[in-house]
């Protein structure tokens, strides 16, 4: 049995990283082969990183299909020298897991989440649930909430969306997404997009959508999940716009453009 540490949590090691124990049980695969199940994860922060990653107890970890890194990705993780090349489900996938230097996570591993033709595992699951992109942060919150406020989109002065029964999803340290409905969108204007994402609150969005007009306006600014994950399943086939790259207008209010992590990748 493992024995848990008391709280508080998380806790911070002197190489600067913080972890907490998790009582989900992740399982990771590779092709059809389960290289971690695990019941005692523990999630880590790096310091420049904005989301956790687990790390597994040894015991729980396909440790046979690990071998030491032929070329260790030294200094891509904090303080981590050893890397392991996982050989599992066809070619070997290079640096797919590493240790954590500090004597807290000593006895744990860490892989990296990238999928096909990546160097980590292919899928993730959170009891029996999928999981995308990386692990979901306990100290996040994402809510989604049925709204009457008065949503107004413009592009360029042109107005492509005006709607009185929007869906606001709040995300912690992201600027508030207005979901809406498809109705009262223009699309007519838009061209729909090649382009999918994956969140590991939300789920899938293979719905996307790019401006037709004029103007220096980004490609796929509009966006929808068809089949959201169930905790924000009102969302559902709507449509949000990057704040970042659209003029908001919300019960008259105009709305300054929010910087974020999305910016920069916001380039017509």
């Amino acid at each position: 049995m493992t024995t848990r540490p008391a709280a508080p949590f998380p806790r911070a090691t002197p190489e600067g990283l913080l972890w907490e124990p998790s009582e989900r049980w992740v399982r990771g695969t590779a092709g059809d082969v389960t290289v971690v199940d695990s019941r005692h994860p523990v999630l880590v922060w790096e310091p420049r990183l904005p989301v956790p990653q687990y790390a597994f107890p040894r015991k729980e970890v396909r440790t046979d299909l690990l071998r030491p890194a032929r070329r260790p990705r030294t200094g891509s993780h904090t303080g981590s020298t050893v890397f392991y090349d996982l050989h599992a489900a066809g070619d070997p996938r290079p640096n797919a897991a590493w240790t954590f230097p500090a004597d807290d996570l000593s006895g744990y591993i860490a892989f990296a989440w990238f999928g096909p033709g990546g160097t980590g595992l292919d899928h993730w699951y959170e009891e029996d649930e999928e999981i995308f992109v990386h692990p979901r942060d306990p100290h996040k919150r994402v809510d989604a909430m049925p709204s009457s406020r008065h949503v107004r989109v413009e592009i360029g002065g042109t107005v492509v969306a005006d709607t009185a029964h929007p869906v606001l999803l709040f995300e912690t340290s992201l600027p508030t997404r207005y979901y809406l409905p498809r109705e009262d969108v223009r699309l007519d204007l838009f061209a729909p997009a090649d382009h999918s994402t994956r969140c590991p609150y939300k789920g899938t969005a293979d719905a996307y959508w790019s401006w037709r007009g004029d103007g220096a306006v980004p490609p796929h600014i509009l966006w929808s999940y068809p089949d959201p994950l169930p905790a924000v399943a009102v969302i559902k086939d709507r449509l949000a716009f990057y704040n970042e790259a659209v003029d908001l207008t919300v019960d008259g209010e105009r709305l300054p453009r929010p910087v974020t992590p999305f910016s920069a990748g916001l380039r017509a």
